[in-house]
């Protein structure tokens, strides 16, 4: 089941959150790496808008099945957080599941105010596919984001560009397209200062979030859950 999320406007959510570490990538456990409202499944901007993680699944979910998922989630994260160039967060989805959240610096993917990913920048995707494999039973929501220098038009139109461009490659290297949904955020979730050219670098990256679908959700409640 395709994941749908809607997003809204949110300023800076965590200093700490979503930058990225050149050279071997990093995991950032969940109290550190949640920020403020991701406990609840979403992340509440400074403006007090927000933005939900993950689709509701229509049930409630028990503990025992949260905690088979959780278990899934965390191992699932500290593979990614072998990616290089990749900061790996454990956040939480608006079913009260934990889920991953992946970050990379747009400097690492694109060129300067270009969409067509580098070559370091698909091996990258191509290891965080194949660790992906074995997790079919996920959602995966890819979302680009922007400084805010130049125009608001201009910043949607290249972070959709590149959201796009994340997604198209991930399914070419074996994620169904089903499971995939790519947005553009422009600068309207900023995760440090856009004033300083330091801040503004963070802010230019893209997210991938993976979140437990119905399907992991019945398996996890039936035992079944490998």
């Amino acid at each position: 089941m395709k994941k749908l999320v809607s997003f809204v406007l949110c300023g800076a959510i965590l200093v700490g959150c979503g930058i990225s570490n050149l050279g071997k990538g990093t995991l950032i456990g969940s109290g550190a790496g949640a920020a403020i409202g991701a406990g609840i499944g979403y992340l509440i901007g400074g403006d007090g808008k927000s933005a939900a993680i993950g689709a509701g699944i229509g049930t409630a979910v028990g503990a025992g099945t949260g905690a088979i998922i959780g278990n899934k989630m965390d191992k699932k994260a500290a593979e990614l957080a072998a990616l290089e160039n990749a900061q790996v967060e454990t956040v939480t989805d608006v079913n009260g599941l934990k889920a991953i959240k992946v970050t990379f610096d747009s400097g690492i993917l694109f060129d300067f105010n270009k969409s067509s990913l580098k070559p370091e920048a698909k091996e990258s995707l191509n290891k965080f596919a194949e660790k992906m494999a074995d997790m079919s039973e996920t959602n995966i929501n890819v979302y680009g984001h922007t400084d805010n220098i130049g125009s608001a038009e201009a910043n949607k139109k290249v972070s959709d560009q590149r959201a796009a461009a994340v997604a198209k490659y991930l399914t070419q290297k074996g994620i169904a397209k089903e499971r995939i949904v790519a947005d553009g955020l422009s600068f309207d979730f900023p995760v440090a200062d856009n004033a300083t050219e330091e801040g503004r670098a963070q802010n230019r990256r893209v997210e991938i979030y993976v979140s437990a679908n119905e399907e992991m959700v019945q398996e996890a409640a039936n035992g079944t859950l490998k």
